[in-house]
């Protein structure tokens, strides 16, 4: 076995009376993976269990309800605010303690922010009337999935007296008894995150006067109370710890990280066994909704638990987007004593133990695209677009043991995860690939996207150690798949990027989404001999024959230095494709401009994601147009009529079309009418992006 190199991440470590056998907790994620009634799930186990075989040193579970169904924050929440939810509680710490694992109840009320008992009634519970809301947070949701997040209630506030609040004390230390009472490993009592106790530590939202509010003493009382109360009821043995904000990013008057460091000691002296370092922020801005809790920024609250360790002397519990190397150096370095990991573990539960054993080759990347966040934000269950198995462990991934030999057409992330799970399960595979390399259009996103480009690297990775044939630079005819004899063919050769019928497409400076791939990545075609010069095309052709144009990271470098493109670009599409194009030439000083027919743009890119990118693309200078009409293309640049109305005129040296993809299932048809059984999966069947190459990869091996 090979010795890891994270050696003081996969060590062990202790928190109270509890030793764990390594740093890498599993962070609370609401997962909404419980039953309606909030009871513990079929689904929920086998999601924990799964992270327990992955070796996690401890598992805190998301969003525990102490005042279930008052303070819930998204559907299928998991309480423990009643003994009635005892057994589901006792047979999921049993299921995840036969696993090797170990397990914590995160404590939590939703408070202000418990939108979704607010649906079925229940008032939002408050430290005191809260601020008006202001920001630009609602401009990004697509119509529906506003629907989704808002329902259909304007939620009621409920400002709490005397006795509520010592009800929501012996709530939290009742809940706290089931947790033990359950079998559990520990508690985590949520203190931040804007819920009930952060609304009260919060000067932007505590306007009482009483001995709750004013002062951060004060402030900090409901929390306190809450610690003291628990550990009375749990015992000195039973582990105990409190997320804390270490600040509120974004807001005018909020927590600051000195506000951290005073009330950190009072939670020690208080009776908790550590601190899980966290941060929030001004909800109404968009962008702010990846920039605090779960950060796009790396390792972005590290120095903040740093700080807060400077003061206590129990173990602070890091997070906040760390990579393995990262959250080694930090645990070195003294910064926290544990790492807690959301993403990377909905992408790979079987980090810590490929991590210990010298594998990080084989950990599957997380690649932040914030589906596995937006799922919350659109009141679903959570899910992975690299690991469709997340959440549904319990179901069978398998294929059926009759069918041995599986021809694949296309290289792209649908096909090479079909090859690769294949092979896996025993299977004959031949890949089939029309070009001179494997990625098909995730070669282009990862270098649009440097984090699409790891789960590029470990597809190809997984193909070459695996015994799948690979045929690259070959067509795939009816005649040639009917002659390898397959008792199954997968159908995954992307969508079909046409031209759509905008008036002047064909103008020489005019690109499509297909013409700039292939110039990006050192690929030749008609169109672009026609469109550019020499040496242009000698340049690319260079880079392709010297396998520079192979290296992602070389060209994304190269690109910053010389682009085949003039200085003011307009690019017409504003879904996933034309804004990560926006971002990618902006950032490389183009003056860029988006038109686009929908009226709210970031179709394609979920709802985080969306707000993180648009906000950035602001702030850099991209104009953008969305619910523009009567686009046209001229030698000059583009024409269009604006929402508004009025007529508008954009200069252009070149213009990128990254609209117009669409399934073809063409060649499925083709086969199928050879005789050949087929089935088709990823953007040939529709544009379903990365997610659903992925997905469709898996679903069609399980259906084999």
């Amino acid at each position: 076995m090979a010795t890891s190199t994270y050696p003081t991440l996969t060590s062990a470590g202790r928190i109270g009376a509890i030793e764990v056998p390594n740093r890498i907790f599993v962070t609370a994620m609401g997962v909404s993976l419980a039953n309606d009634d909030g009871t513990v799930s079929d689904r929920l186990i086998d999601y924990h269990v799964a992270q327990a075989r992955g070796g996690a040193g401890m598992i805190i579970m998301g969003v525990t309800g102490v005042a279930w169904p008052v303070g819930a924050v998204q559907p299928n929440q998991t309480a423990i605010s009643d003994d009635r939810f005892l057994p589901g509680l006792t047979r999921l710490t049993e299921a995840v303690h036969a696993a090797g694992g170990r397990i914590a109840a995160q404590l939590h009320h939703g408070g202000l922010v418990a939108g979704h008992s607010a649906q079925d009634g229940h008032p939002l519970w408050a430290p005191s009337t809260p601020p008006a809301f202001e920001g630009d947070f609602p401009d990004y949701f697509l119509p529906e999935e506003m629907a989704a997040f808002a329902g259909s209630v304007i939620p009621e506030v409920k400002v709490l007296e005397a006795e509520d609040i010592a009800l929501v004390v012996s709530q939290f230390a009742a809940a706290a008894i089931r947790a033990k009472k359950a079998g559990m490993d520990g508690a985590e009592i949520h203190g931040g995150h804007g819920y009930l106790l952060s609304s009260f530590m919060s000067p932007s939202t505590n306007k009482r006067d009483d001995d709750y509010g004013g002062t951060l003493e004060k402030r900090a009382r409901l929390l306190l109370d809450v610690v003291r109360a628990v550990r009375a009821a749990v015992g000195p043995d039973f582990p105990l710890w409190v997320k804390l904000d270490s600040r509120e990013i974004g807001k005018k008057v909020g927590i600051t990280i000195e506000d951290a460091k005073i009330v950190a000691p009072m939670v020690q002296a208080a009776g908790a066994d550590g601190i899980t370092v966290t941060a929030y922020h001004d909800v109404g801005q968009g962008k702010l909704h990846s920039g605090s809790n779960i950060p796009h920024e790396p390792g972005f609250n590290l120095d903040f638990a740093k700080a807060i360790k400077d003061v206590v002397s129990i173990p602070v519990i890091g997070s906040g987007r760390v990579e393995l190397d990262m959250g080694e150096a930090a645990l070195r370095a003294g910064k926290m004593d544990f790492l807690a990991m959301g993403r990377k573990l909905l992408a790979d539960p079987e980090l810590p133990n490929k991590a210990a054993a010298g594998r990080e080759a084989d950990i599957r990347p997380c690649i932040y695209c914030y589906t596995c966040v937006s799922t919350a934000y659109l009141r679903e269950p959570v899910r992975c677009a690299v690991r469709p198995e997340t959440a549904l462990e319990g179901r069978n991934w398998l294929p059926s043991a009759d069918k041995k030999r599986i021809v694949i057409i296309g290289g792209g992330p649908g096909g090479m995860e079909a090859a690769r799970r294949l092979d896996a399960a025993g299977k004959e595979v031949i890949l089939i690939e029309k070009s001179g390399r494997l990625g098909g259009t995730l070669q282009f996103a990862g270098l649009a996207y440097e984090p699409n480009e790891r789960l590029l690297n470990w597809l190809r990775r997984g193909i070459e150690n695996s015994k799948v044939d690979v045929r690259l630079n070959t067509e795939a005819t009816p005649e040639l798949v009917k002659a390898l004899a397959p008792d199954m063919v997968i159908v995954a050769t992307g969508a079909v990027r046409d031209m759509p019928p905008i008036p002047g497409n064909d103008l020489d400076h005019v690109l499509s989404g297909d013409d700039m791939r292939a110039l990006m990545l050192g690929q030749d075609s008609a169109e672009l001999k026609r469109k550019t010069s020499w040496t242009t095309r000698l340049a690319t052709k260079l880079g392709a024959a010297t396998g520079v144009t192979a290296n992602l990271d070389v060209v994304r470098k190269a690109t910053h230095a010389w682009m085949p493109l003039g200085q003011k670009v307009v690019i017409i599409g504003g879904e996933l494709v034309g804004l990560e194009l926006a971002e990618f030439l902006s950032e490389r000083g183009r003056d860029v401009t988006v038109i686009g027919e929908a009226d709210k743009f970031g179709g394609g890119l979920l709802i985080v994601r969306r707000m993180r990118l648009i906000a950035e693309l602001r702030e850099h200078g991209v104009a953008m147009h969305p619910g523009a009409r009567d686009i046209a293309i001229t030698g000059a640049g583009v024409n269009f009529t604006a929402n508004d109305g009025t007529a508008q005129s954009v200069p252009a040296d070149h213009v990128i079309v990254a609209m117009g993809a669409h399934g073809d299932s063409t060649l499925a048809n083709s086969l199928r009418d050879a005789g050949l059984a087929v089935v088709e999966v990823g953007d040939g069947t529709g544009v379903t992006y990365i997610e659903g190459a992925v997905r469709g990869a898996a679903e069609a091996v399980a259906a084999l």
